[in-house]
């Protein structure tokens, strides 16, 4: 009972809203389904280290020795010293992606740039409110729709925001169903939203797709060196699945490995949602300019599709461009739906698919670029 009241005693009303904000990400993961395999480990543990005295922060060993609580030591291990389980769990995103339409249509390629708008919008935006380049440039990676990377540019930024922006960047990329129709239907008419593409794939070769992973790579590290470890085990990953000789190896990495590093870094990053840290005016900032971010990215990348259309003679879908984040596959989903809904007979998936996984890679470089720009600018 003493211990109870000791812990009554120590609440604030900072970790009461975070219990709040705890089960609201556990019912977006339970209920809606929404990245639940990341949304429900960081809602338990902002529960967990908001907790009174709570052991996964600080933990007293026997004799009075204290020691870091097992949250504090993953966050510090795999993520502050090193900066691990999110780049580890590029290998089994890697794993999980299939290229192939996007090599059977490179003009794709360019969708993927595009819609990396956002992050710099976002940047200014952040910058313009007040917060260090450091802190802007980790808030606007959000706008890459990317959780792992935007959690490492915000580590090696050294920003002290990470939670917020962990939390924005994850939520969003489970909002994408809600968030991208939005912002569409704000940049396009029904009438563009109709247009029908042809898809013709061209035969992509097993050796362009054992070469792609690996040519890539080459080309990323010298043009954006900062990308390199991202991209590098993103493409690995893939190497992983195009080789045809690792199949167990390749199975492991998209579902054993991408689970237990998701799991882990999930719970592990609700270290930096200490209530202390979490429920600050930031923090509603870094949401707010987070869906801007988001926002802006997809009409980049639809307002590139409809500049294009200007010189093509056959017509893109502008909404394909929107495809071109990385929140994969669930944006080329969204924009395949929002097709079949003005015309039932329109099939755009394979496009869309194409620009979805260049986004995937050019959210990596983005990321790389913008720690590179910073640094360089900070020296």
């Amino acid at each position: 009972m003493e211990f109870l009241l000791d812990g009554l005693k120590a609440l604030t009303w900072q970790q009461v809203v975070m219990y709040a904000v705890g089960i609201a990400l556990i019912w977006l993961a339970i209920k809606k389904e929404y990245e639940p395999s990341l949304l429900l480990p960081m809602g338990f543990g902002a529960i967990l280290v908001n907790l009174p005295l709570s052991g996964v922060l600080d933990q007293t060993l026997q004799g009075g020795i204290a020691s870091n609580g097992i949250i504090e030591w993953l966050f510090h291990v795999g993520i502050e010293a090193s900066e691990a389980m999110p780049i580890l769990l590029f290998i089994g995103i890697g794993a999980m992606i299939d290229f192939g339409p996007l090599l059977s249509n490179p003009l794709m390629f360019l969708f993927g740039a595009g819609a990396q708008f956002g992050i710099f919008a976002a940047i200014l935006l952040a910058a313009a409110l007040g917060f260090s380049l450091q802190d802007a440039a980790s808030i606007g990676i959000i706008g890459a729709a990317d959780g792992p990377t935007s959690i490492l540019v915000s580590q090696i930024m050294n920003s002290k925001y990470i939670g917020a922006i962990a939390v924005a960047a994850y939520s969003y990329m489970a909002l994408v169903p809600i968030v991208q129709p939005f912002a569409i239907r704000l940049v396009t008419t029904s009438k563009e939203r109709k247009i029908h593409m042809e898809y013709n794939p061209s035969s992509v070769s097993k050796s362009m797709r054992i070469a792609f992973p690996i040519v890539v790579t080459i080309i990323v590290g010298f043009v954006a060196p900062q990308s390199v470890a991202l991209v590098g085990f993103l493409m690995f990953g893939n190497l992983i699945r195009e080789c045809g000789v690792l199949g167990t190896m390749s199975d492991t990495a998209q579902n054993n490995l991408a689970n237990l590093i998701t799991l882990l870094l999930g719970i592990t990053i609700s270290f930096s949602m200490r209530a202390e840290q979490f429920v600050t005016v930031e923090t509603l900032m870094i949401m707010a300019i987070g869906l801007f971010a988001f926002v802006m990215d997809t009409i980049g990348g639809v307002l590139l599709a409809k500049f294009m259309n200007l010189f093509l003679k056959k017509k893109i879908n502008p909404m394909v461009g929107g495809a071109g984040i990385s929140a994969f596959p669930m944006s080329s989903r969204v924009v395949q739906k929002m097709a079949m809904e003005e015309d039932p007979t329109n099939i755009i998936l394979m496009h869309a698919a194409g620009a979805n996984v260049s986004g995937q890679i050019a959210s990596v470089i983005a990321g790389g670029m913008v720690i590179n720009l910073v640094t360089k600018f900070l020296a």
